[in-house]
Parts: structure tokens; C-alpha cells; sequence
């Protein structure tokens, strides 16, 4: 079939979320980009005549965000700025209907596995010889891979089975291609990205296969940095830490969200595991990697919480000494099973909870960085912002973890490149260095 030309569009793709949600946006635009369309991401030009929202749901905040600018896009098209207005993404797939109702404006809804109906919406074809190939947002030296969509865990708390569906994963042939492709294209650094890592390759080869997914990446020429995001703990195949141990080029990192560490809010959350298991856990990862740097997040306000319940985070985060913590208040969410039981933990509650523990994990982190003074690391660079240099090590990924700023006025490096640093400076969540080579 003969691809319509549309040269006399411009399509602004809007992304919301997270990076999961990046991934799609990036493969959308470069399926419109092979359609003739023209293509510009999150642009706050005013040039575009279509607009496209890939929307968040995960919690009311984000939900939120979405519904405010879709009402904002909406408000540009009742005034004929634009010619179409598209809404695809988690909160489109969770609540369409709703949506359709109540923003007659927006022209199609579309779910988070609808690309190709979206296409045939704009009259483009889906390329199916371009899987795995899309236009990076990132910086073009690090990009996220998606190992798997969906996910098969029954976390009370979480709606993302019901945006998502069932967990599927990617054929490790299929990854390997996709991060040659994007080696080509000069990216150092894959980020893998799933709602849940740990459960790769149970669907398609009938055992967990993440390690051997990591041998397999290292193979591929250009490709410095693998790092792993959102690990589940319950029956953690251990051999990933082997794996991260014998690789160099596996980060010494890993995401792994435990969102809890009382064992009666564990049961309630259907988490599927205990302090004690957890805490054996990490003490093995320790074990194997005594380098390795955990990031995790927790869930302050779920329902019924007590001080005591809350204390043993508290608690729990001072023993562990997690390098990185992100929290969360609870979000109540409809159609999950947590949504049965009565919302009870007041909002100034769960904020002051929140803020409790970022306290907390502050004083680590700081404590933390103070011992990294003197010592040298291999850093990326990222950005220049002000009068520094802004660049992270591997025990780092982007937008959420510690920086390392070293001065435009003193020192030289490469955007896109690494250099070993020396910290002279740091605090709670910066290190300050110098370039040694």
C-alpha cells in the first residue's frame, strides 16, 4: 500500500508519566515520521495542527496532569488553533468512556496497545519492519529499553494490570536487535524498563531469563552501560546479581521498589513477601555485589497504616541504608482491591509521613556522599547547566538520582562521554569533582 503523503501536518506528541510511557511516544513518532508526517515532541510552539496526548494514570496526582491537559489541548481546539486533538496512554485505556463524555473535544481515545489504530486514525500505515526502531526524546547518548508490557502481580494498591494488561515479554533476539539499533545511533547507556524486570522471560520461555538477557546485551559493541529499573523482590532469581557481578558492563544498580517493610501492611498489599525475606535479600545482593547501590520506593497512607506500622519504615529504612529512596503517599485507586477498604489515613498525614522519611533517607544520603570525597568514578555527561558540567555514575540514573557538577570554567568534557572524576565536594544529593583523565 502507497503511503499518503502528509507534509501539510505537524503533529505535537505530548508525553506524560513515566519512562515506560516515553518508549511508546518515541515509537509512535517515528512511525509518523516514516508516514511523512512532521513530527515534534512536547513542543510549546504553536505550529502544530494535530495534537497527541500519551496520557499517565498511575496515581491522582498524575491523573490529574493528564486531565488537565487534554481540558488544555481541548480549550486550543474549540478556539481552532488546532485541527485534530488525539488522547492515547494509561488514563485514556483506564477510564475512555468517562473520558469521552466529559471532553467531547478530543477527536479519538485510544489505549495503551492501540498504536495501529491510531495510525489508521491519521491515515499512516504501520511499519510492522520497524519494531523496535523509534525517535529518541533522551539525550541521544542513553535511551530506555522495554523488555515487557504489562504485568501478572495483584498488588492491592496498583492499577497498572488494569492500564497495562497482562504481562508479555520481548524475545531476547527482538532486545538484542532493538539495542544495536540504538548503539548505531550512538547511545552508550540502555536503562531497562518494565513494570516488573524480574518476571522476564516466564511467559515466552517458561523460566526467568533477565540474566541471560544481560549476557546477551553485553555483546553488543557500543553499549557501555546496562542498567536495570523496577525489580520485583518476591523470588528474586538470584542470579542476576551474578550476572551484574561478572559483566562489567551491568551497573553495580538496581531499582528494586519494596513499598513497605511491616509485615501486616506487606500482607494487605499482597506483596508476596516479609521484612525478613526482604532484609535477606539485600543482605545477599550485598553479598555477591558489595558495590551495588539500591534504589527503592515506598508507600506512606495505605489504608489502616498505624504510627506503629509507619515507625517500622522508619525503622527499616535507618537499618538498610538504602542509597536511594523515592516515597509515595497513597493513592486510591478504583477497581483495585485496596479500593474496598476505607481510605483512612488523613492526607496531612500521609504528607507528613512522606516527609518523615525523606528526612530520614536524607541524613544517608549525605552521609553517603561525604565518604565518597577523595575517591574517583567513571562519570556520563549529560548537560551543561549554568557554569557546571552535569554528569552521573553508574550508581546513578537520570533525573532521579545523584549528580556529579564539575565546572564549565575549570574543566572540559564531552557531552555524551565519559571521564573519570575525582569528588572534592558533595551533599545531600550532588557530588562536586574535577576532572582527573
Amino acid at each position: 500500500m502507497k503511503t499518503k503523503s502528509h507534509k501539510q501536518d505537524k503533529v505535537n506528541v505530548v508525553t506524560l508519566g513515566c519512562s515506560k510511557n516515553m518508549v511508546d511516544s518515541e515509537v509512535l513518532m517515528h512511525q509518523l515520521q516514516v508516514n511523512d508526517y512532521e513530527v515534534v515532541h512536547d513542543s510549546n510552539d504553536e505550529d502544530a495542527n494535530i495534537v497527541i496526548v500519551n496520557t499517565c494514570g498511575f496515581i491522582d496526582l498524575a491523573k490529574e496532569e493528564s486531565i488537565n491537559t487534554i481540558l488544555q489541548y481541548a480549550d486550543v481546539k474549540s478556539k481552532g488553533d488546532i485541527d485534530k486533538l488525539y488522547v492515547t496512554g494509561c488514563l485514556s485505556q483506564r477510564y475512555k468512556e468517562n473520558l469521552e463524555q466529559e471532553i467531547p473535544e478530543v477527536d479519538a481515545f485510544f489505549g495503551t496497545v492501540e498504536l495501529p489504530a491510531l495510525l489508521e486514525k491519521l491515515e499512516a500505515d504501520y511499519k510492522h519492519e520497524l519494531i523496535g526502531e523509534r525517535r529518541l526524546m533522551t539525550p541521544p547518548h542513553y535511551a530506555y529499553l522495554k523488555i515487557s508490557e504489562g504485568c501478572n502481580r495483584t498488588c492491592t494498591f496498583c492499577a497498572i494490570p488494569l492500564m497495562r494488561g497482562k504481562h508479555i515479554s520481548k524475545t531476547i533476539e527482538a532486545l538484542v536487535k532493538e539495542a544495536h539499533s540504538l548503539a548505531k545511533q550512538g547511545v552508550k547507556e540502555i536503562m531497562l524498563i518494565a513494570q516488573e524486570l524480574t518476571y522476564y522471560g516466564l511467559d515466552i520461555y517458561k523460566e526467568r531469563k533477565l540474566a541471560d538477557l544481560l549476557r546477551a546485551l553485553s555483546d553488543v559493541d557500543g553499549i557501555e552501560w546496562i542498567r536495570l529499573h523496577y525489580a520485583y523482590p518476591s523470588k528474586f532469581p538470584l542470579d542476576i546479581f551474578d550476572a551484574m557481578k561478572d559483566l562489567p558492563k551491568v551497573c553495580n544498580y538496581i531499582d528494586m521498589p519494596l513499598q513497605h517493610a511491616n509485615n501486616d501492611i506487606l500482607k494487605r498489599m499482597k506483596r508476596q513477601i516479609t521484612r525478613e525475606q526482604t532484609v535477606a535479600l539485600v543482605e545477599e545482593a550485598r553479598k555477591r555485589v558489595p558495590n551495588i547501590t539500591f534504589r527503592t520506593t515506598l508507600l506512606v497512607g495505605f489504608p489502616g497504616e498505624t504510627e506503629a506500622e509507619f515507625q517500622d519504615m522508619v525503622d527499616f529504612v535507618q537499618e538498610m541504608k538504602f542509597e536511594r529512596v523515592g516515597v509515595f503517599q497513597y493513592s486510591h485507586e478504583e477497581n483495585t482491591a485496596a479500593y474496598d477498604v476505607e481510605d483512612d489515613v488523613p492526607a496531612d498525614v500521609k504528607e507528613a509521613r512522606a516527609a518523615t522519611l525523606m528526612s530520614v533517607q536524607e541524613q544517608i544520603s549525605w552521609e553517603n556522599n561525604q565518604a565518597k570525597i577523595g575517591q574517583q568514578f567513571k562519570v556520563l555527561f549529560d548537560r551543561i547547566e549554568g557554569e557546571f558540567f552535569v554528569g552521573r555514575t553508574e550508581f546513578d540514573s537520570p533525573e532521579v538520582d545523584n549528580e556529579v557538577l564539575v565546572t564549565v570554567e575549570d574543566n572540559f568534557v564531552r557531552i555524551g562521554d565519559f571521564a573519570k572524576i575525582e569528588i572534592t565536594d558533595a551533599t545531600e544529593y550532588d557530588l562536586y569533582g574535577t576532572v582527573v583523565s
